[in-house]
């Protein structure tokens, strides 16, 4: 009976992943959890052979959040279930430890074949996916400054393209302001831009948000 647990923050899509997964995956056995606290707190409380994450909820980042379970559970596959493009997370992703990336809007019997092929063990690679990896290991090089941004870079980078201030920032990530400046002023050198506002700018001409 495999035991699946949907970390998502928004009551109606874990409502929805629960049907498609219960209808697909004959008797699984589904948890839920709003944030990364209640994961934790589910996971400590039993075994369960697959992790659905949400990496874009209030608070903790899923990245964040992606690593702890894999240094915590380095054997339990997590599928990254996100509303954000692959290609500004699916490489994060895995690099995290993730065993796959899905976009929000795949079909529904897609997602039961990711989630049963990370269960079994394997890896759940899309075409595009497959493509990028495939170019890193051949040696191209990253096609935007902001690849290069550590993953804690790029939260805060995101956090700022969408106006956030640093203390807000900082209370969100529980950081310190200090902390969350110097993450700022490396994120702005990496990227080659000098204020927040040519942050947006970058941003929104990526459409990264």
């Amino acid at each position: 009976m495999p035991r699946i647990l949907l970390v998502d923050d928004h009551p109606v899509i874990r409502r929805g992943l629960r049907q498609i997964l219960s209808e697909g995956i004959a008797g699984c056995e589904i948890a839920e959890a709003e944030d990364a606290r209640a994961a934790l707190t589910t996971l400590g409380a039993g075994h369960w052979e697959v992790v659905v994450l949400d990496l874009t909820m209030p608070g903790r980042s899923g990245i964040d959040l992606l690593a702890e379970l894999k240094h915590r559970y380095p054997r339990l596959p997590v599928l990254v279930l996100s509303v954000q493009p692959e290609e500004h997370y699916a490489l994060r992703s895995l690099r995290a430890g993730a065993a796959g990336y899905l976009s929000k809007d795949v079909a529904p019997d897609e997602l039961v074949t990711a989630v049963t092929k990370v269960i079994a063990g394997g890896r759940y690679i899309t075409e595009w996916l497959a493509d990028r990896l495939a170019e890193l290991v051949a040696g191209r090089p990253v096609d935007e400054p902001h690849e290069l941004l550590s993953d804690r870079e790029f939260d805060i980078f995101r956090a700022i393209a969408a106006g956030k201030p640093v203390d807000e920032i900082a209370r969100e990530m529980h950081l310190s302001a200090k902390t969350v400046s110097t993450y700022r002023t490396r994120m702005l050198d990496k990227l080659g831009v000098s204020n927040d506002a040519e942050v947006m700018r970058y941003a929104h001409a990526r459409h990264i948000m």
